[in-house]
């Protein structure tokens, strides 16, 4: 069976607005994981270049730019939500990337100040190896 003129034009405009919202939801994941692989592993490999025992690069170097690039990111996710991305699942999709950088970047920060530590992992491991 052809299907051609007006009996047509419904589904291929529904096709199609499928098509770009999955196209859309597939470049958001993309670009995020990219860009989350990209902090998470890229970044510390690239500033942690050491030279025998010497390092070259400095630890607050790579913390910087690690908390710049998460703080991009979602600033990035939230701004793409707020005025580029259509639709209220593309929407949703870039608030939730806003959300695990920000998890990320604040998880990051306590750490790194010393609101939290693993002390408690480590105690908690040396009791076990010492009972069993």
């Amino acid at each position: 069976m052809n299907c051609s003129g007006a009996l047509c034009a419904p589904f291929s405009a529904v096709i199609d607005h499928r098509y770009n919202h999955n196209m859309q939801r597939f470049l958001i994941i993309a670009t995020n994981c990219a860009l989350l692989a990209l902090l998470l592993i890229g970044l510390p490999a690239a500033t942690h270049a050491q030279l025998g025992d010497w390092q070259v690069s400095s630890v607050s170097t790579g913390w910087q730019l690690l908390f710049w690039g998460l703080a991009a990111a979602a600033t990035g996710n939230s701004l793409a939500a707020l005025a580029f991305v259509k639709g209220r699942k593309g929407k949703t999709l870039c608030w939730e990337w806003a959300a695990i950088f920000g998890g990320l970047l604040l998880a990051g920060y306590g750490f790194r100040h010393g609101y939290f530590n693993f002390n408690w992992l480590k105690q908690t491991l040396l009791w076990f190896q010492r009972h069993f």
